[in-house]
């Protein structure tokens, strides 16, 4: 395939329409002077060929490519080549029909582009496909050799050179294709990990989820048919025993109706006797009040005992409260004599405290003053040394002031020492003359030194004891209030458990051991003390016992055997009902019903054994009695969960009414045995309360035994040291208050006052030198100064400054440590004082303690006065009431027999009411049942048509073989079942599956596609690889081969190849050797401008020839070349190159004179022009001439 013609319109500098013609097969040479538009032709061919990078024509935008970017009248560019397609070889993929092909792309302002293939409007990538498949990729042009290329060439780098040899051998595009390959796998790699995680977060899960509930569909359309079918067998059942009921009804109510009439024959005659024993009572009340007219002083006897009662009581409690406030009062004088003495040991050790740091302050502060006067001195001593004027008024000027200052000071010392001497002389006169008297004195008094130094050593040893011993005072009082408090509650709670135990009396149960070795725990209890009753229920108490009715005092052992033992020789003080626990069958009612009632009354109906507490052992009991009884909060209540008809159980109020599913009402007074519940659960809390009050007592007991020992060592070594520390004191005043110990202590005054004034002597002579030496010093200082003022006067301003300083850091010092004196000294006063009011609040304690224990004597003798006269009050009136107590013991027994009679009657009159409800209820029963079997028959249309199956066998109404009270239990099962479905269901769930699994199918065929083809992909990339190393080593072995012989022609005597890097192959890349008359240079930099030149060239030339393209453009390649160099390449393109078509721009005649056709190119009146010669003619024509 190769050009035929280019018509170019619009284009750069073609402003016209200009058809370029008789292009030459092989050898095609445009020249032109620069500006001329000779490159504008290659821009054209380049341009339709569809390059993009608009910089390798010249241009940034597409505007740039329109004549005078369109200001000139031109508002399009469009370059139209025609191709000469003959050789069906070369023909691109798709046109090997066409015998020419033509090509126009066109661009108008504003950036529309498009492209036409013979006429036909197409795509850009249908375009670039074509001249791909010939070898013309404009985009990566190995035909296309412009003016920088040979340079470009020249610095390539190894693998730059490669992908040129990768270009020639057509793996290039190979590797485009495999980039765009693993990009698309890249893309499906992302989209399959969509697809996956679409599968695991939403398909997956959601698919069994809508399998889960298809199972739970299913398996609720089987639930439901399944309760049609049971439910049919259950209404059949009741049907019949409805039907049965109403036949039977008649006989139970005539034998109940003539038991009622006994029962009333029986209650007449206990009237009777009821009234007779009434009559009798009233005659023995008579005689008995006749008796008690004659000793009308019976009553006051009585009224007495009342009053001396009352009156012991009174004093009593009065004697009680003042024995409390006298040990109250004790206790405080205790607390307040260790207080006082606490705040003594305090006081002592801050005042020991407050010396160290008054005597510590007093140091820092005399320093402190004496730096402070040291730094005036010298502030004084600069302001006169550099005025020469004092610096207060009256003292001499400078050192002088200061010299005469240290010698006063020197002076005084001096006199000091004189007056210390002469006191001491004086001193030592009067010691000799007492000092005898004071050795007699030591030796009269010595019996009375030894003991006191006894006595201080032993105090000093049972101090050191008394610390030894590990022991705080205030804990033993602690204890011992604890312990007081801790008795006083265990007291209260035993008089509370006893008093509530009394009156609980009537379920006290008390048995004796039936055998030897009897073991009491398989006798659990009345069922009343089994119960807890938890505090949030204590309003359901009434409620609960009307529950249990008389089961509350039913006892319950382990089994029916220890019932027999306790019966037969338990020696039971009064009848007792038996509950064996491995017998008992309890009723309990069934869940469904429980669900039924609490969905009719939420929160309002509870079943009653959920509301006690009990032990797990005694469950079977607790079933049998609460069991089966529902309470309700309300009457309403109450009556709407009793009679419906999926529930029909047994219900109690709150307030004790009862309600039961057969029309018995029982209810408005609280029965007798009313709080026996609450009293019960009080009177546990208060023996746990007892018990663990007890518990808190015995370990207290405990403590203080463990420290008895040590509390007993303790006092006793307190007492013995109180002893010595009284006895010490004693000998003191007696060696104080003596003649001799007066002599003795003048006499060591003397020696003391010796010491005293000796020190005076040594400070005395400390002082003096101290002067001396500051003398000597200030003299030498007044030298240096008349030596050396200004140096004198800078060392007195640097001491200054350094005292001041020295001075500001120990103010602080100074200002700290006397708030720390205050603060102790305040410290100590607020001790003083809280000193004083303890001995105040003791003296008042004592006084109070003197007035309550006088006040107690004068109760003492008043109670015992009381006492007496009660005596013998009650001994009278005990005299009085034996002549009564005839009377009283036979109006006891006859109103016992009026007791038990009234207790028939009641009993008579309770069975007639419960004969007569009975009757009501059967009779109720009977209507109920005709009413349901008229319900049934309206309800359920099938009963009338399969009545006569219903407990036949063989039939789906059999019940034989199909219980109807387990099909009951079955359908409560199945309905919960189905209710809990019902709310799981969905009933579109069919649908929905088979669109999520089908979506599923689709997904998972999607990724096994996905899969395969990058498989198939993978391999072939594999493959081309190995292809492509193949490829790459043939195409290097020729190009590598026509490298060498093209530069050898082009330069001779030279040799030039292509080589992988030393120690890499050739997939590193290519680098290029070059040899010069034998010698290979180490690069390219070693050879001239002009053979570099060849060189590139030549590699060009040689990638050229290894698998020519159609056609071939090179501009301006002979740039940097002489003429002869030029007209060999010249040569080389016309007779190497047959095959391919050359388009060459050239100013070099060596160049375009080898050419077949050359073009010139013109520029006039603002456009170009092309002028074409055929040169291949015109030298044969030539030729013919001269040979003519």
């Amino acid at each position: 395939m190769r050009i035929e013609e280019v018509v170019i319109e619009g284009f750069k500098s073609y402003a016209v329409r200009t058809h370029i013609t008789g292009w030459d097969p092989e050898f095609n040479a445009i020249t032109g002077l620069n500006g001329s538009g000779k490159s504008n032709i290659l821009d054209a061919i380049c341009f339709v060929l569809g390059i993009t990078n608009l910089s390798q024509v010249r241009a940034t935008n597409m505007q740039d490519l329109i004549y005078k970017r369109g200001q000139a009248g031109v508002n399009k560019a469009s370059v139209t080549i025609t191709f000469n397609n003959e050789d069906r070889n070369s023909s691109p993929v798709g046109f090997e029909t066409y015998d020419k092909i033509s090509v126009t792309r066109q661009i108008i302002m504003g950036g529309q582009s498009k492209y036409m293939v013979n006429g036909t409007r197409t795509q850009q990538q249908t375009v670039g496909n074509l001249f791909q498949s010939v070898q013309l990729n404009i985009n990566n042009p190995h035909f296309l050799i412009m003016q920088g290329r040979i340079t470009k060439v020249l610095n390539m780098k190894p693998p730059e050179i490669l992908a040129m040899i990768e270009e020639a051998s057509g793996t290039r595009m190979f590797e485009e294709k495999k980039e765009k390959a693993l990009k698309t796998i890249a893309k499906k790699e992302k989209k399959v990990e969509e697809i996956t995680k679409l599968l695991i977060e939403e398909i997956d899960p959601k698919l069994e989820q809508l399998r889960a509930e298809k199972r739970s569909y299913l398996e609720y359309q089987k639930t439901e048919s399944e309760i049609e079918r049971l439910n049919r067998i259950v209404i059949a059942f009741e049907y019949i025993l409805n039907l049965e009921r109403v036949n039977k009804s008649g006989a139970d109510v005539d034998a109940k109706k003539k038991k009622i009439k006994d029962l009333e024959t029986f209650s007449e005659r206990l009237k009777e006797e009821i009234v007779h024993l009434e009559d009798d009572i009233k005659q023995t009340m008579h005689k008995k009040e006749k008796e008690l007219g004659k000793s009308d002083n019976i009553q006051e006897l009585e009224n007495s005992i009342m009053e001396y009662s009352n009156q012991i009581v009174r004093i009593n409690t009065k004697c009680d409260l003042n024995r409390a406030s006298i040990d109250e009062e004790t206790k405080n004088k205790d607390t307040l004599l260790c207080n006082k003495a606490e705040i003594n040991q305090v006081l002592l050790q801050k005042s020991e405290e407050y010396k160290k740091l008054e005597t510590q302050f007093e140091k820092i502060k005399r320093n402190h003053d004496e730096k402070s006067e040291q730094v005036r001195k010298a502030e004084e001593l600069l302001q006169t040394l550099s005025t020469g004027v004092s610096a207060q008024e009256g003292h001499e000027n400078g050192y002088m002031e200061q010299l005469q200052e240290v010698r006063n000071n020197e002076s005084h010392a001096l006199t000091e020492i004189e007056q210390a001497k002469l006191k001491i002389s004086h001193l030592n006169k009067e010691l000799n003359e007492k000092e005898p008297l004071a050795i007699k004195a030591v030796n009269d008094n010595q019996g009375l030194l030894k003991d006191y130094e006894s006595a201080k050593k032993v105090v000093q040893n049972l101090t050191t004891a008394l610390s030894k011993i590990n022991w705080d005072p205030s804990k033993e009082e602690s204890l011992l209030n604890k312990k007081s408090t801790m008795q006083n509650k265990v007291k209260a709670f035993t008089e509370k458990c006893e008093s509530l135990s009394s009156q609980l009396s009537n379920i006290e149960f008390s048995y004796s051991d039936p055998t030897s070795n009897f073991d009491r725990s398989k006798v659990k209890g009345l069922v009343a003390e089994l119960i807890n009753l938890n505090p949030q229920y204590a309003q359901c108490s009434t409620a609960l016992e009307i529950c249990a009715g008389g089961k509350l005092y039913n006892v319950v052992v382990e089994n029916e055997s220890v019932g027999s033992q306790l019966i037969e020789k338990g020696k039971l003080r009064k009848r007792v009902t038996i509950i064996p626990l491995n017998k008992i069958k309890a009723y309990k009612i069934p869940a469904e019903k429980l669900i039924s009632a609490k969905q009719l009354a939420p929160e309002k109906v509870h079943l009653a054994l959920s509301l006690i507490g009990y032990d797990d052992v005694v469950t079977p009991a607790m079933e049998f009695v609460f069991g089966n009884t529902l309470i309700c909060t309300d009457a309403d209540t109450a009556k709407r969960v009793t009679f419906d008809k999926n529930v029909r159980t047994k219900s109690v109020t709150l307030e004790g009414d009862v309600y039961d599913p057969f029309g018995t009402l029982q209810g408005g007074s609280k029965p007798l045995f009313a709080g026996i519940l609450i009293g019960l659960q009080t009177l546990k809390e208060y023996k746990q309360q007892l018990k663990t009050y007890q518990q808190e007592l015995d370990d207290l007991n405990a403590e203080i035994r463990s420290t008895q020992e040590t509390i007993d060592e303790y006092n006793q070594t307190k007492k013995q040291l109180d002893l010595k520390t009284h006895e010490v004191t004693l000998l003191e005043q007696q060696m104080n208050n003596s003649s001799n110990s007066q002599i003795i202590h003048i006499v060591e005054n003397i020696k003391s006052q010796i010491v005293e004034h000796e020190n005076t002597i040594i400070d005395s002579q400390k002082k003096r030198q101290a002067a001396l030496d500051s003398c000597q010093r200030i003299e030498k200082e007044m030298n240096e100064f008349r030596n050396n003022r200004d140096s004198k006067l800078k060392d007195i301003k640097q001491s200054v400054l350094k005292g001041k300083s020295e001075i500001a850091q120990s103010n602080q010092v100074v200002i700290n440590m006397q708030r720390h004196v205050q603060t102790m000294r305040l410290e100590m006063k607020q001790f003083e004082e809280d000193l004083l009011n303890v001995n105040s609040e003791i003296e008042n304690v004592d006084n109070n303690i003197k007035q309550l224990s006088q006040a107690a004597e004068s109760m003492r003798n008043e109670l015992d006065q009381f006492k007496n006269s009660l005596e013998q009050a009650q001994a009278e009136l005990e005299k009085e009431r034996e002549i009564l107590s005839a009377f009283d013991e036979e109006i006891v027994e006859l109103q016992a027999a009026v007791k038990a009679k009234t207790a028939q009657l009641t009993e008579a009159q309770l069975e007639m009411s419960k004969i007569n409800h009975d009757i009501e209820k059967v009779q109720k029963d009977v209507v109920a049942a005709q009413q349901n079997v008229l319900r049934m028959e309206n309800e359920h249309d099938w009963i009338l048509n399969q009545r006569q199956h219903f407990g036949n066998p063989n039939t789906p109404f059999d019940f034989t073989n199909q219980n109807p009270n387990e099909c009951k239990k079955m359908l409560r099962q199945l309905e919960l079942n189905r209710n809990k479905l019902r709310k799981k269901i969905n009933a579109k769930v069919m649908n929905m599956i088979d669109s999520v699994e089908k979506k599923e199918a689709s997904l998972k065929q999607m990724l096994n596609t996905v899969g395969r083809d990058k498989k198939k992909i993978e391999e072939t990339i594999v493959s081309l690889d190995n292809y492509k190393k193949d490829a790459l080593q043939k195409t290097w072995e020729k190009v590598n081969a026509d490298f060498g012989a093209i530069f050898s022609d082009l330069l001779p005597n030279s040799f030039a190849k292509i080589q992988p890097p030393e120690g890499q192959d050739l997939m590193n890349g290519l680098e290029i050797k070059v040899s010069l008359g034998g010698i290979w240079k180490q690069s390219l930099s070693e050879l001239s401008g002009g053979q570099r030149s060849l060189v590139a060239l030549s590699l060009i030339l040689s990638l050229l020839q290894f698998k020519p393209a159609p056609m071939y453009i090179l501009d301006e390649v002979d740039a940097a070349l002489d003429l002869s160099h030029t007209q060999n390449i010249g040569q080389l393109l016309r007779t190497r190159f047959k095959g391919s078509q050359f388009i060459v721009v050239s100013l070099k005649d060596g160049m375009f004179n080898n050419a077949n056709v050359l073009f010139r190119t013109r520029f006039r009146d603002g456009t170009s022009v092309v002028e074409r010669t055929s040169q291949r003619q015109e030298l044969e024509r030539r030729r013919t001439q001269r040979s003519r």
